[in-house]
């Protein structure tokens, strides 16, 4: 995550989740994702490393369920989404893998691989809370990827968030993790430089009205 997250930007983004959570959710692919999302891998955790309780990039992650584990490791190998090494599930599919962001965010998704059928409909969900509100969800197939299901599961709010629920299809005997990508929000600079472009649109478009009012009037004076 960036560096440069300064005051401003921090009380923007207070102020962007304390909004009502009205939010419209919709699919996206790696190719829809701002120049600005960053990208988190677990290169940097060593191979057996808990992922309970791990924080990197600025995520921190916890997992719930039983006798489940979730740890840094080898997985799947390498697919078109996931690459060694990786968060990989085992023991209970069925669990909540819990992603807390440092920043509030707009978009976010992330590679994944199951173990089990060639093809599941419903391979993983992603659900988005601003604090403890619901945002929004999206579930997503899972697809020959190709030597294991999978795929990639991109989401895009309209309200920001602050933490994701990914959970994964019990169909799955395992699963693995990815790839991470989060879009925070705009700094302060790009909102104010979109805004002034809004007023000066609408300012040309109300000086617009004006002369043509005033030419509309001068005409029917001279009549």
């Amino acid at each position: 995550m960036s560096s440069r997250f300064t005051a401003p930007a921090a009380l923007l983004s207070a102020l962007l989740l304390a909004l009502p959570a009205h939010a419209a959710v919709s699919a996206i692919g790696v190719g829809n994702f701002s120049p600005t999302a960053s990208l988190q891998t677990f290169n940097d955790a060593a191979t057996g490393t808990d992922v309970n309780g791990l924080v990197l990039g600025g995520l921190s992650f916890s997992y719930s369920l039983g006798n489940a584990q979730v740890v840094v490791g080898s997985g799947p190998g390498n697919t078109n989404n996931v690459n060694d090494p990786s968060a990989v599930g085992i023991g209970n599919p069925g669990g909540v893998l819990r992603i807390a962001l440092s920043e509030a965010s707009l978009q976010f998704g992330f590679g994944f691989a199951l173990l089990g059928p060639s093809a599941i409909p419903d391979g993983t969900t992603i659900s988005l809370f601003s604090g403890t509100t619901p945002i929004g969800s999206l579930v997503y197939g899972a697809a020959p990827d190709p030597g294991f299901s999978g795929g990639f599961a991109g989401i895009e709010s309209t309200s920001a968030f602050d933490r994701v629920e990914l959970t994964f299809n019990p169909a799955a005997i395992a699963w693995a993790v990815d790839n991470i990508r989060v879009t925070p929000v705009p700094e302060p600079s790009a909102l104010a430089l979109f805004a002034l472009g809004a007023l000066v649109i609408a300012l040309r478009r109300g000086r617009g009205l004006v002369t043509s009012a005033a030419s509309e009037a001068g005409g029917a004076t001279r009549g």
